[in-house]
């Protein structure tokens, strides 16, 4: 790897960190500076599919389904970047698998979330920033155990085949 393809690399890395942090502080305020203006972000929990365009909408979304929470912590468990996307040194695409920890005073008992986001990047006048992110639930550990199948784009994203 390169000096610029490991600068290219860290920067996506704190990317994905700084959403972390802002999902884990609520802090929607925030995505406009990590998501370009019409970046999407497709939300998917098995059967159904939700689509939203914009920091603010994907911010929305995200609130409508945690504010019930007392608290989320959000954490990048792994992840596997893809620099020149195509050939293009301003494109780059990953493969992020995720864990939430979601806490109700409300439950008696914390619930896992764990998925994946297959991300596109792009690079504007030097800087990372999401272009779209599409989330896959893959399972979740209250009330009981749930797995969700793996979407048949997960082989194909980055990389080689599994």
């Amino acid at each position: 790897m390169t000096s610029s393809e490991t600068d290219d690399y860290i920067a996506v890395t704190r990317l994905q960190s700084a959403y972390a942090d802002c999902v884990t502080r609520r802090a929607w305020g925030e995505l406009g500076d990590l998501f370009r203006p019409d970046a999407t972000l497709v939300v998917s929990s098995g059967h159904d599919a939700t689509t939203v365009e914009g920091p603010e909408a994907i911010g929305a979304l995200i609130d409508a389904a945690v504010k019930h929470l007392d608290v989320i912590f959000f954490t990048n468990l792994n992840t596997r970047i893809e620099l020149c996307t195509d050939g293009d040194r301003s494109q780059a695409r990953a493969r992020t698998y995720i864990r939430e920890l979601h806490y109700a005073r409300k439950q008696t008992v914390a619930k896992e979330i764990y998925g994946v986001y297959l991300d596109r990047y792009v690079r504007v006048d030097g800087r990372w920033w999401f272009a779209a992110r599409a989330w896959h639930a893959l399972a979740r550990t209250a009330p009981e155990l749930s797995v969700h199948p793996q979407p048949d784009e997960l082989d194909h994203w980055v990389g080689h085949s599994r």
